[in-house]
């Protein structure tokens, strides 16, 4: 079978201030940089109010949907703004990732990455942060619980910033496990290892400032791959972030693309074990234009080799 590649052009029709650095570019670099390789190609459908209401309540669809402006932008907290699109654009995404669930979950394609924007993971229950409107990831795991009836759904987060809204949102879900590794301390703040989740369903990895994949790769193969192992997920949902890398602006790890590389050959290699090799990945962060391509490129570049 194949990787499904997931996007639209409304996501190119979000825009925040000058110098910002959730820019448009972000994804343009994306998908120049994924141009010409054997992906299956879809068109992100528009996400629903109902998708929304997984796990928002409804008046914070209503109060982001009032905050759009009709020209301009404007500001809903510190981090994130809004312009005419804005809307479309983060309904996309989550409509984005609620497909690759179906397609995977359906046999059609092997795994997917969806890349749009604005990304998801920070935004709380009832709260916008981080230039993030609607908590994407959580919803596509609430709607593989609800509409497709698994029991158990892993969401992992390598954004070089803890995943505070997925945390938020997955909370109290004990059919899911939350892993988050990122750099601490950073904004947000949170994401302490005494962080667990309501019934034993979240684990952070905070990483001191400056280590590098080597840190990183151990991490992972001491606490979060044995973890995943106990949980057996059925599905794999990835917050692809690629901030964590070296050049990234915004953070201060070392990462380079063979960590990104290693990070999601082992991640299929879960998969395989235990969901059949189902993935979706969702693109999160990353703010060095030119470092944002190629990570994106060598994560689905791997989910390519593992899905032929």
């Amino acid at each position: 079978m194949t990787t499904a590649l997931i996007t639209h052009i409304d996501c190119l029709r979000h825009r925040t201030p000058d110098g910002h650095p959730e820019q448009i570019a972000r994804l343009e670099h994306v998908l120049a940089a994924l141009n010409g390789k054997t992906l299956e190609r879809f068109e992100a459908p528009m996400g629903s109010e109902d998708d929304l209401r997984l796990v928002h309540p409804q008046s914070h669809i209503e109060r982001v949907r009032s905050a759009e402006p009709d020209e301009g932008i404007v500001q809903l907290d510190a981090d994130t703004w809004m312009s005419p699109g804005s809307f479309d654009a983060a309904m996309r995404g989550v409509g984005g990732a609620l497909k690759g669930v179906d397609l995977v979950l359906g046999g059609e394609v092997d795994n997917a990455f969806v890349a749009t924007r604005p990304p998801g993971h920070h935004a709380e229950t009832e709260r916008t942060m981080g230039f993030c409107l609607f908590g994407t990831a959580a919803i596509a795991a609430r709607h593989a619980m609800e509409r497709h009836g698994l029991s158990r759904v892993a969401v992992v987060d390598f954004d070089v910033h803890h995943g505070n809204g997925t945390q938020d949102l997955l909370w109290s879900e004990k059919r899911s496990l939350f892993v988050s590794s990122h750099q601490f301390p950073l904004w947000p703040g949170t994401g302490t290892a005494d962080e667990r989740g309501a019934h034993g369903n979240v684990l952070n990895l905070p990483l001191d400032p400056a280590s590098d994949g080597a840190t990183k790769r151990r991490a992972y193969e001491e606490k979060v791959f044995p973890a995943l192992e106990t949980f057996a997920p059925e599905l794999l949902i990835l917050s692809a972030g690629f901030d964590a890398h070296r050049d990234d602006p915004l953070a201060e790890l070392q990462w380079d693309e063979s960590d990104f590389t290693w990070l999601t050959g082992r991640l299929c290699d879960l998969a395989d074990a235990h969901c059949k090799g189902r993935v979706v990945s969702c693109m999160e962060g990353g703010y060095n234009l030119e470092a944002l391509a190629r990570c994106a490129a060598v994560h689905v570049d791997v989910l390519i080799e593992r899905g032929g």
